[in-house]
């Protein structure tokens, strides 16, 4: 699930914000107005009289961006199985897609802005069909892994492209209410539809299934698209910021691979694991260098720097390292140490989906009411109590037991954090910067939900390992009940950690943010 964050070119009431937005719906629109008229179209100031089929269009491919996050979550153990990845390893389905999508989210609305969205999104929606498809071939991990990298890079594509075209074509505010309206309805149920589809499919299919559904979901909004979706783009100078881009995504890359070298038997002190983390410090070091000195930045400072959104975008980042890493160890406390099938598990997994839909739909009028830190910071704290939870994970723990009140008092807290969360990151920002500090509010979760799961398993594996070694010898192998006991304490290791992420998401807001009323009315982000 993703947070929420009114997009630039949105009716103009701070105080109401969508609560079902998603990634996408945040990194379409940059500094360029995404309303200007495409010279190559002399009718694009009347009426797209094809709107409400391109809204659709543009709903399920972003339906499927989301979707696939939550699919492969419940394939993975299933996976990880057949292709006999590492439990080391394992994380890289899960983080490959999150780094590429997250790395290339901001370039990616810049290139539908100028290149066209209509073929960026078409564009998009191909190379996805292609990238699940060599998922779902893929005979090794690594290829699987490669494949991941490929959908999110695509995905980067696709989805600010999908919401540029929404933005575009509507642009009456009561049919633009309306539009966004239903567009974050698909997103919101995204998550849910992908934890059934996923348990149904791995259960009744095999989990490759899980890759493979995107093809004819891409294929037909493909075709879709080419009849519905009216062409336009952005005025003003084309430029990418492309080394900003590679220094990012490589450093996010060093960083997850030097946490799965740690976990894969080299340790934290070994000079590959040391080599790498020393890399992903000096290439980000230097995309804040690039960025403070290029005319036309991927993400420009002023943006991230300024204190009540600084507080925001960590805290983002902190809360979507906790969540999804919390996501992957309850998948496999669920199937593995429960014996809970696959389509079991996803169902398991509804309570938090819907969580988080219903906060973000009820608790709307609180942003008025208490203002947005108030939200924020009580929802942190009572995700943070509900992580906590789940360290009470023993051998006779079950789904009522731990599972349930943790999805309840998480998915409610997260859910009044992304309904406030961008109210204050979105709010006051310059006209120029209104859509790259949208983008940069997804953004900061996509890298969280890249380093947490990869830093939780690294944790986990040492955890598990240790607890082995102390209670068997060389020669003796370890007992069945043994592996499950070592499993649990390492799921209540990497959920301490988490709790941990999250606390610091907690102080972090307490800290920096000090706005404690709704934004201004005419704190709207200009298009």
């Amino acid at each position: 699930m993703t947070s929420p964050a009114r997009p630039a070119g949105t009716p103009a009431d701070p105080q109401a914000p969508n609560p079902h937005a998603s990634d996408s719906q945040a990194a379409a629109l940059h500094a360029p107005d995404p309303q200007a008229p495409d010279p190559h179209a002399p009718d694009s100031q009347a009426p797209d009289p094809r709107r409400w089929m391109a809204l659709i269009v543009a709903s399920v491919a972003t339906l499927m961006v989301v979707l696939d996050v939550s699919i492969v979550n419940i394939a993975l153990p299933r996976a990880q199985s057949d292709l006999g990845m590492s439990d080391a390893n394992r994380q890289w389905m899960i983080t490959a897609y999150a780094l590429a999508f997250g790395g290339l989210l901001l370039l990616g609305g810049r290139v539908a802005d100028f290149a066209g969205r209509k073929r960026t999104l078409l564009i998009g929606l191909l190379g996805f069909a292609a990238a699940s498809m060599l998922g779902g071939i893929a005979p090794a991990p690594g290829i699987l892994f490669a494949a991941r990298a490929l959908q999110g890079g695509f995905a980067a594509l696709l989805a600010p492209a999908a919401l540029s075209i929404v933005t575009v074509a509507f642009t009456d505010e009561k049919e633009r209410a309306k539009a966004f309206g239903i567009f974050g309805a698909f997103q919101g149920g995204g998550g849910a539809v992908g934890l059934l589809l996923g348990g149904v499919l791995t259960d009744y299919a095999g989990w490759r299934w899980c890759m493979y559904i995107n093809i004819p979901i891409a294929l037909a909004a493909a075709l879709a698209a080419r009849h519905f979706v009216r062409e336009s783009r952005a005025a003003g100078d084309r430029h990418y910021d492309i080394p900003g881009a590679v220094l990012v995504t490589g450093g996010l890359v060093a960083l997850v691979y030097g946490f799965a070298r740690a976990a894969d038997g080299d340790g934290w002190t070994a000079p590959a694991t040391l080599l790498l983390l020393a890399a992903a410090v000096l290439l980000l070091a230097a995309f804040a260098v690039v960025e403070s000195r290029t005319a036309h930045p991927l993400l420009p400072l002023r943006v991230i720097l300024e204190r009540n959104r600084a507080g925001v975008f960590l805290g983002n980042l902190l809360l979507g390292a906790g969540m999804f890493g919390m996501n992957l160890f309850m998948t496999y406390f669920l199937q593995v140490n429960l014996g809970y099938s696959p389509l079991a598990a996803g169902c398991a997994f509804l309570p938090f989906s819907v969580g988080i839909i219903a906060t973000t739909t009820l608790a709307a009028p609180l942003v008025t009411r208490l203002g947005p830190k108030p939200l924020m910071v009580g929802g942190t704290a009572l995700a943070t109590a509900g992580m906590f939870w789940l360290t009470r994970l023993d051998t006779g723990s079950g789904y009522l037991g731990e599972i349930l009140p943790t999805q309840i008092l998480v998915s409610v807290g997260v859910g009044l954090f992304f309904l406030a969360g961008p109210n204050v990151a979105l709010s006051a920002v310059d006209p120029r910067d209104a859509g790259v500090a949208g983008a940069a509010l997804s953004t900061s979760q996509q890298i969280g939900a890249a380093l947490g799961p990869a830093l939780l398993n690294t944790l986990y594996i040492s955890a598990v390992s240790g607890y082995l070694a102390a209670r068997t010898t060389d020669t003796g192998a370890a007992s069945h009940a043994l592996r499950m006991a070592a499993f649990l304490h390492g799921y209540r290791v990497a959920f301490i950690v988490a709790g941990a992420l999250l606390a610091a998401a907690f102080l972090v807001l307490v800290a920096l943010v000090k706005t404690s009323r709704a934004p201004a009315a005419d704190a709207r982000p200009a298009a």
